[in-house]
């Protein structure tokens, strides 16, 4: 099987071909497979007289992983929203038609698609149609965004669903991804991988996400062209970080100082002037974050939004949900109940 597209390997080997996750002929199990990776889904072969033959290699990143697939057969897709990830989907042969946000759009070995994950999405594969995908946690993407801007997201990051990888806006991303499958395509399963170095897949997933900020407009563009905040003192940084880490704590604003090394005056006053927030608004905003992942990943039958909440720190319930919805555009129990 020869690959066609921006991303064909130099070799004969087929891309990311070390990396196998499942091959199956069975509709069934393709779905389930294939939900496993990304979320659950409908899945339907459109012509009858055609039949699965489903594979897909992954390489997982830190919070991203990088694969390819087919299915083999003309499919139709239907996921609703995606929930907790952004997908980029780059059809190596063949083509998709994806409407996603109200937009339709017809993708091919020219023409990638980005979903963000606040909407929905249904997809028609192409029975010829092999393509290459990065899978971005919202949460890695979302703390990414919120670091470049210096300060908080009001609302999620949402993308242009049409990625045109021949214009010159997207050339950095199509030679980074090029870049990326051939050290992917290197690498040994069974063996050490400089991928799996802890520092060096991290900065690999910074790369990944602030190429895709900087060449894919989305509703942090403008915001990102401008110039940024001063580069904050240390001791912000280093209070964010304490934030991200012990979020499901009791902290206080002595403690952050404390831990930050400064008074209490010193970090509302950082905060405010590098950040134009304070900082227990920042753990209000990180906390707010986590029950969103919580909620996306919990069962309505075992699960209550009152527990969730309260576990993060959110006693006024009222509150909350008002919160809630001005965040992530849809109540807290609509979350739960997908």
């Amino acid at each position: 099987m020869e690959l066609q597209g921006h991303f064909a390997p130099a070799g004969a080997r087929p891309l990311l071909a070390n990396f196998p996750l499942f091959r199956t002929s069975d509709l069934d199990e393709a779905r389930d497979k294939v939900s496993r990776v990304f979320c659950d889904h409908r899945l339907r072969v459109v012509d009858r007289s055609q039949r699965i033959g489903a594979e897909m290699y992954l390489r997982p990143i830190r919070g991203i992983g990088v694969g390819r697939m087919r299915y083999g057969a003309s499919v139709a897709i239907d996921p609703g929203q995606l929930g907790d990830f952004t997908l980029i989907q780059m059809p190596l042969r063949g083509s998709e038609v994806v409407e996603h946000a109200g937009h339709t759009v017809n993708s091919n070995t020219d023409v990638a698609s980005v979903v963000s994950p606040t909407q929905a999405v249904s997809i028609r594969h192409g029975a010829d149609t092999d393509k290459l995908f990065i899978r971005i946690d919202r949460e890695t993407l979302e703390r990414h965004c919120r670091q470049h801007l210096g300060g908080t997201l009001r609302e999620p990051v949402e993308f242009l669903p049409e990625m045109a990888l021949g214009s010159s806006r997207c050339q950095s991303w199509v030679r980074l991804m090029k870049w990326l499958c051939e050290e992917i395509g290197h690498e040994n399963p069974q063996g050490e991988a400089v991928l799996d170095s802890p520092l060096f897949s991290a900065q690999v997933e910074q790369m990944v996400i602030t190429t895709l900020l900087m060449c894919q407009p989305h509703n942090y563009s403008e915001r990102l062209a401008q110039d940024g905040p001063s580069i904050a003192p240390h001791f912000i940084r280093r209070t964010e970080r304490y934030i991200e880490d012990k979020a499901h704590e009791p902290l206080t604003i002595g403690e952050l100082a404390e831990h930050a090394g400064v008074s209490t005056r010193s970090l509302f006053a950082g905060f405010r002037k590098y950040r134009d927030t304070t900082p227990m608004q920042y753990l209000k905003d990180v906390r707010m974050q986590r029950v969103h992942q919580e909620l996306l990943r919990s069962a309505p039958d075992t699960t209550t939004v009152t527990d969730v909440a309260m576990r993060w720190g959110f006693s006024h319930l009222g509150h909350f949900a008002v919160d809630y919805k001005r965040c992530f555009g849809e109540s807290p129990s609509a979350t739960l109940g997908r």
